[in-house]
């Protein structure tokens, strides 16, 4: 399969700059996965968008710590690439900005975090089951955001919840999947992060992500039922 990775990721620190960019961390997990499997990164928030998503088997949309409700011109013409795919039925994942701009796009709304951060390994439950799921009931994701989808979308199916996130996760059919938190993001990033996003998060934030994080995620379980939701179907 060839898999296109749309970047949203406006981070372009120091600190981002010396490690994997997201093309390379989604690859990196699905290519463990698929190990024959080809992608192509697009910086979509450089305003880099390919010439024809619909040549390719499937579609990543990335986290980004830019916020959704920005509306920046790039948000709006990644949020028309994505109704057009949605039409069309072609495969489309979204991860954390990913699935919020995908919820947007569709006609929910986007609030802050009713209990502040989500930040560090955060564990969901899955509450709908999914055909190309092979993981257990509950998974455990890294994380880090302050927003969230408020409510499904018309047409969706909520397939994840969390603690304080009633819609961690969504569906519709067999040609859409998205999930509020980080799969790509290794231990060691997460590590990085946390203690890079120290003063942003506050103490309490950050002593209780550095806790949660003596336990890895389920990388294993999740990049292969990405991976089996880009094949379920075909």
């Amino acid at each position: 399969m060839h898999i296109a990775i749309l970047i949203t990721n406006t981070d372009f620190s120091e600190f981002a700059a010396a490690r994997p960019d997201d093309g390379e961390k989604f690859a990196t997990l699905l290519g463990t996965a698929r190990p024959d499997w080809r992608f192509s990164p697009s910086w979509v928030c450089k305003d880099d968008f390919p010439e024809d998503v619909s040549a390719f088997d499937g579609l990543v949309i990335t986290g980004s710590p830019a916020s959704v409700t920005e509306d920046a011109p790039w948000m709006l013409r990644l949020k028309k690439l994505v109704l057009a795919a949605i039409d069309r039925r072609q495969k489309v994942y979204g991860a954390c900005f990913g699935h919020q701009l995908i919820a947007r796009a569709l006609g929910a709304r986007i609030v802050r975090n009713p209990g502040g951060w989500g930040h560090g390994l955060l564990p969901l439950h899955r509450v709908t089951p999914m055909p190309w799921a092979i993981g257990p009931e509950q998974m455990r994701f890294y994380g880090s955001h302050i927003e969230q989808v408020a409510e499904a979308p018309k047409g969706t199916d909520i397939v994840y919840e969390g603690d304080g996130l009633p819609v961690a996760g969504l569906m519709m059919c067999d040609h859409l999947f998205t999930v509020q938190h980080h799969p790509e993001m290794s231990h060691a990033f997460i590590c990085d992060l946390v203690e890079e996003y120290a003063d942003v998060v506050g103490p309490k934030v950050t002593a209780r992500a550095r806790e949660s994080l003596q336990e890895p995620a389920d990388r294993s379980f999740i990049g292969e039922e990405i991976a089996r939701f880009f094949e379920w179907g075909r």
